[in-house]
């Protein structure tokens, strides 16, 4: 049940981003929860692989790489998703940040009520 409840808290951050951002769209609001939904599956399955491959530059970069492996994550999103765009690498990192710390507001709202 949390994990469905995080889910759309998600969709409901990405659509804040969306109208936000305009290097970023979303279509509907079933759109912004498969864009979370493939997203979760994304972060799950490839960017564990895509930090192991690239593990030598995210030293180098002191961690810093994994930005554009987020962006990276987002773009792929954005392949796999009709109905969801981002225009460049640099919207997808800024989409990223603000993805993530908007969740980190939203999800803390969520243990609160716990």
């Amino acid at each position: 049940m949390n994990s469905i409840v995080k889910l759309l808290l998600t969709a409901l951050a990405v659509m804040i981003l969306a109208y936000i951002l305009p290097g970023v769209e979303v279509t509907s609001y079933w759109t912004a929860v498969i864009v979370a939904l493939v997203l979760a599956l994304l972060r799950f399955f490839v960017k564990p692989l895509l930090v192991i491959l690239t593990l030598p530059v995210t030293i180098l970069t002191f961690g810093l790489f994994l930005l554009i492996i987020n962006a990276c994550i987002i773009l792929m999103a954005d392949y796999f998703v009709g109905g969801f765009a981002v225009d460049g690498i640099w919207w997808a990192v800024l989409f990223s940040l603000l993805l993530s710390i908007l969740q980190s507001i939203l999800f803390s709202v969520l243990k609160e009520d716990r």
